[in-house]
C-alpha cells in the first residue's frame, strides 16, 4: 500500500510539474514575424496603442526583411508571420506547412513590373533580362502578365535579385526590367528616370492576397489568442480606413518605415485594406481572384506549371477562416 500511495504522490508531481510546464509555455508570448508592406505595418498602430495588452493576449513582434521573416517562420522561430497566399504555398511546399487564417489585404497597384527607358510594354521585355526574386510573389505576377499577352517564362531571362535590391540592380542597366512591391518598386522608378510600371497588380486585384499565417502546433493550442490577435486587427483595420483617424495611422505607419506620412499616402491607397465583412466575403469558397481559394488555387496551378514546386499543395488544406467567420 505504502508502494502505491508512492508511486501515487510522484506520478502527481509529475503531472503538477507537466502542467506548470504547460501553463509557463502557453503564458510565453505569441511571436509575429511581419515585415514592410502596409498591410503588415499597420499593425504598428496596436503596437503602438498597447490595444493587445487590452484584449488580453501577449504578444511580441518582431521586424524583418519579408523572404527572411518566411525563412524564421520555417526555421520554427515564429508562431505567425505575413506573407500573400502564393508564397505560403510555396513555404509549404518545402516543408513549412503553415495555416491562412487571416487576410490583411490584396495588393492594388503597389507590386509592379518596372521597365527601363524605351520598353513600353510586357511584350517588349521578349529576349529581355528581367530582375526578380525567384519562386516568390513577384515571379507569379510576372507570370501572370506574361501570359496574359501570350508569352511565357522562356520568352525572357530571369536574374534572381532580392526584392530590396532590385532599384539599384535596374539603375545600373544590368537587367532591362525588374519586378517589386512597394516601397522597393517606387523606388526603381525614382531611381531610373523614365522608367514606367508596364504592369501592376491593379490588373488583377485579387492575385495577391497578403494572409497572417500560423505554425499549425501553435495555431491549435492558441486558438483563443489567435482570436484575441484577429480581433485586434479589425480594430486597426477600422482605424487605418477612417478618414478621421487615418491622419494618425499614417504617421504611425510611415514612421516605422522612415518615410514621411505624405510620402507613405500613396502606397496605402495601393494596398485594399479589407474590412471584417470584406474579409469573410473573400473567405468564401468560389473560383477566380474574389475568393481567397479561387485566388490560392490560381496560384498553386501556376506554382506547379512553372516549376516553382511539384505537386499541388491543394490549397483548400491550408485555409481555415473560421476565426474570422465567428467574429
Amino acid at each position: 500500500m505504502k508502494y502505491f500511495k508512492k508511486r501515487i504522490k510522484q506520478l502527481s508531481l509529475a503531472m503538477s510539474a507537466t502542467l506548470l510546464s504547460f501553463v509557463s509555455h502557453a503564458a510565453e508570448p505569441l511571436l509575429i514575424g511581419y515585415s514592410d508592406w502596409p498591410g503588415w505595418v499597420a499593425w504598428e498602430v496596436a503596437i503602438e496603442k498597447d490595444w493587445f495588452k487590452e484584449e488580453g493576449v501577449d504578444v511580441q513582434f518582431e521586424w524583418f526583411d519579408y523572404v527572411a521573416s518566411m525563412d524564421a517562420f520555417a526555421a520554427g522561430k515564429l508562431d505567425a508571420v505575413g506573407m500573400t497566399n502564393g508564397d505560403a504555398l510555396v513555404l509549404g511546399s518545402s516543408g513549412a506547412k503553415n495555416v491562412m487564417f487571416m487576410v490583411t489585404d490584396y495588393s492594388n497597384g503597389n507590386d509592379m513590373v518596372v521597365a527601363r527607358p524605351g520598353i513600353n510594354s510586357i511584350k517588349d521585355l521578349k529576349g529581355k533580362k528581367v530582375g526578380i526574386e525567384i519562386g516568390f510573389v513577384s515571379h507569379l505576377l510576372l507570370l501572370d502578365a506574361l501570359e496574359k499577352v501570350g508569352m511565357s517564362e522562356s520568352d525572357v531571362e530571369l536574374i534572381n535579385v532580392p526584392t530590396n535590391e532590385t532599384p539599384q540592380v535596374l539603375a545600373s542597366g544590368d537587367v532591362d526590367a525588374i519586378v517589386a512591391w512597394q516601397p522597393s518598386s517606387g523606388q526603381a522608378l525614382t531611381a531610373l528616370p523614365g522608367s514606367t510600371a508596364i504592369a501592376t497588380s491593379k490588373d488583377a486585384p485579387g492575385l495577391i492576397y497578403d494572409m497572417f499565417v500560423a505554425s499549425p502546433s501553435s495555431y491549435a493550442s492558441r486558438k483563443d489568442d489567435w482570436e484575441k490577435v484577429v480581433k485586434v486587427w479589425y480594430r486597426v483595420v477600422d482605424f487605418v480606413n477612417d478618414p478621421k483617424t487615418q491622419p494618425e495611422a499614417l504617421s504611425i505607419m510611415s514612421a516605422r518605415v522612415g518615410l514621411s506620412p505624405e510620402a507613405y499616402a500613396p502606397l496605402l491607397k495601393g494596398t485594399k485594406i479589407l474590412t471584417l465583412e470584406e474579409s469573410k466575403a473573400a473567405f468564401k469558397k468560389g473560383e477566380g481572384f474574389s475568393s481567397i481559394y479561387g485566388s490560392s488555387q490560381i496560384a498553386d496551378d501556376f506554382n506547379v506549371k512553372y516549376d516553382v514546386y511539384k505537386e499541388s499543395q491543394s490549397p483548400e488544406s491550408y485555409i481555415d477562416p473560421s476565426i474570422v467567420l465567428s467574429l
